[in-house]
């Protein structure tokens, strides 16, 4: 069967970017090299160039030198031909990679997109507005129930506010006009001289002098307490 069909011959799998512009790289900078050397002997002509006088040696050293820098042009050449076919895979290579952010960036968003739809469906408009409703119901209620207990029970509520007005103008013009701003009302009480009020005399300050007579009397015995009078004795 072989004989009559042949073998199926294997194919190598194309080499990929990054294995043509590796392969590339490398023969350009083997090509360089080969510059820098003709560089060099080019460098050392010219220097044979200005110790030689003009005759056959220097026409020699002329020859040897175009054909230094033919070769040298040639490798150029090579060398610009190979930079541009890797700045062309480079090109090819981002391209490739810029396709595979894309692929990728594009199964993410299908499956958040998916995933969007799965929420979307236990979630509703309606039943957000709906709650929101009632949350305002709640905090109107809330506000009417702390009304009523902040409400005061001292003031009646039919108290006229131009009434009001007109005794507060009245209470700032009396403390305008009252010593230093402060109303009589709040002012410190002030001490009475009651002396001076009801015209009384002032208290004795020394002892009052006791009659001759009555010194006897009050004599003290050695208790402290007032003696007794002796009777007289009858003779």
């Amino acid at each position: 069967m072989r004989r009559v069909f042949g073998v199926k011959k294997q194919t190598e799998p194309p080499p990929s970017i990054q294995d043509a512009s590796e392969r590339i790289n490398k023969r350009g900078d083997t090509v360089e090299e080969k510059i820098k050397k003709l560089d060099a002997e080019l460098a050392r002509y010219k220097e044979q160039l200005k110790k030689t006088r003009p005759g056959p040696a220097q026409e020699a050293v002329k020859a040897r030198a175009m054909r230094v820098l033919k070769q040298k042009r040639m490798y150029e050449g090579q060398r610009d031909m190979l930079y541009n076919q890797t700045y062309n895979l480079d090109q090819v290579s981002f391209a490739a990679e810029g396709i595979k952010d894309a692929q990728q960036t594009m199964s993410a968003l299908k499956g958040a997109n998916k995933e969007l739809k799965g929420m979307m469906k236990t979630v509703k408009i309606q039943d957000i507005d709906n709650l929101q409703d009632e949350m305002m119901d709640l905090m109107d209620v809330s506000n009417e129930i702390q009304e009523s207990l902040g409400r005061s029970y001292s003031v009646p509520d039919d108290i006229d506010e131009d009434e009001l007005l007109g005794e507060l103008d009245a209470l700032e013009a009396d403390m305008e006009t009252e010593g230093e701003g402060v109303p009589s009302y709040l002012q410190p009480d002030k001490e009475t001289d009651l002396d001076a009020e009801f015209n009384l005399p002032s208290a004795p300050t020394g002892h009052a002098p006791m009659p001759a007579g009555r010194a006897n009397l009050q004599a003290n015995d050695e208790l402290g307490l007032p003696a007794v009078p002796r009777a007289s004795i009858r003779g």
